[in-house]
């Protein structure tokens, strides 16, 4: 569904005449993360239940890239219990992003979507390094234990991303199903208008994304 939601994205960039990359990536230099990053980072990595010396990115993908901006697709699997635990570190309180009350709304509302699309065992029980730093995932969809090392993996990184693309000197945008729209009268999710979304709409998302960038 996600590849569905970004190349309809990347049709409306095309179609609007953005100067813009599709599917980048962005090596990571781990000599800009300094000792108050690295701090806010083992903090996150310690609060989600992390064992062992800290993990960092060595790069970091993107959908889309326009100049200094880079934009991400977030599925419902993001929204969750771990994600919020990440978003409630001071990072987000010393640094300002455009997303993250809205984020955490999300993640306390919104978590029966994120059981519904990440039960896979692919998603819930992460690549092997996510039991290596989180010990074993419980069955999937329980809580009570150790829960999903997979979803405690991407909260994780979706926190380093957002400190090193800042650091990096970029500006992250992030997109997510739940977003609302208004068009014709009423207010519609923007999963929703990209499955097959109306000439009118079309431009109606462009000029919104270039808002966003403004």
């Amino acid at each position: 569904m996600s590849q569905l939601m970004t190349r309809q994205l990347d049709l409306i960039l095309k179609e609007g005449g953005a100067d813009y990359e599709w599917e980048v990536s962005i090596p990571v230099e781990s000599n800009y993360l300094d000792k108050k990053g690295k701090t806010w980072l083992e903090e996150i990595f310690e609060d989600l239940g992390g064992k062992g010396n800290l993990p960092l990115l060595e790069k970091m993908k993107f959908d889309f890239k326009l100049n200094r901006f880079l934009i991400l697709w977030d599925t419902e699997v993001h929204f969750n219990r771990y994600r919020l635990t990440s978003l409630r570190s001071e990072l987000y309180s010393e640094m300002s992003f455009s997303f993250d009350q809205a984020y955490k709304r999300l993640c306390r509302s919104q978590e029966k979507e994120a059981v519904k699309a990440g039960l896979q065992a692919r998603v819930w029980e992460g690549p092997p390094i996510a039991q290596r730093l989180f010990g074993p995932s419980s069955e999937p969809g329980d809580f009570s234990g150790n829960g999903s090392t997979g979803w405690k993996l991407q909260a994780y990184n979706d926190a380093q991303i957002d400190l090193l693309t800042r650091l990096h000197g970029y500006k992250l945008i992030r997109l997510c199903p739940f977003e609302t729209l208004m068009t014709g009268g009423s207010l519609k999710r923007l999963d929703q208008l990209l499955i097959n979304p109306k000439d009118e709409q079309r431009e109606m998302i462009f000029n919104w994304l270039m808002r966003k960038m403004g």
